[in-house]
């Protein structure tokens, strides 16, 4: 279930990024450390340009985490196994339609792709972590499989410091970093 967020949640989401979140709709789930791991995010930004990703994972940790997976070429592999394997392949693509689903529910952005790469390839694994995340295990077979090669993030404490009454971090209380 999507959390609306609260001016606590947009600045840890600002300071995960490292700049302003852009069409945030809500808080999609949360770490075990209680901060945002992963927003949704409107389907078109407030300029009106498309933006095909609904489920944006935000904590840095996280991200790094599976950039040393797509480092290794686990998503050459998957995309591989996709080809030999149609139990999968349906269920990728099950996972594509669950996505496409739920960011028509939002609003329908005709001939734009889901995002990752579904339903033929695995383009981009940060997308289907989010997607399992913010959908539940079951759901994005491959964003499942890549969560469960994960180490646990969240273990060090927060990714960011947590805000200060108000809603502020460290860093907007002190500028920005030099």
């Amino acid at each position: 279930m999507v959390e609306t967020p609260g001016p606590a949640d947009v600045a840890v989401v600002r300071e995960q990024l490292g700049r302003p979140p852009r069409g945030l709709r809500g808080v999609a789930h949360r770490c075990p450390c209680g901060h945002p791991d992963v927003v949704e995010t409107a389907p078109r930004l407030p300029d009106g340009t498309p933006f095909p990703t609904t489920y944006y994972l935000t904590c840095p940790r996280a991200a790094s985490a599976i950039g040393t997976l797509e480092a290794e070429g686990v998503m050459r592999e998957m995309t591989a196994r996709l080809a030999e394997d149609p139990e999968l392949a349906a269920a990728y693509r099950a996972a594509h339609e669950d996505y496409l689903a739920r960011r028509d529910a939002i609003e329908v952005l005709p001939g734009f792709p889901s995002a990752g790469g579904m339903p033929d390839r695995v383009k981009c694994l940060h997308v289907l972590v989010a997607h399992a995340l913010a959908a539940g295990p079951g759901v994005n077979p491959l964003g499942d499989e890549a969560l469960g090669m994960l180490p646990e993030w969240w273990r060090k404490g927060p990714c960011v410091p947590p805000p200060r009454e108000g809603g502020e971090t460290g860093r907007d209380a002190a500028g920005p970093p030099a």
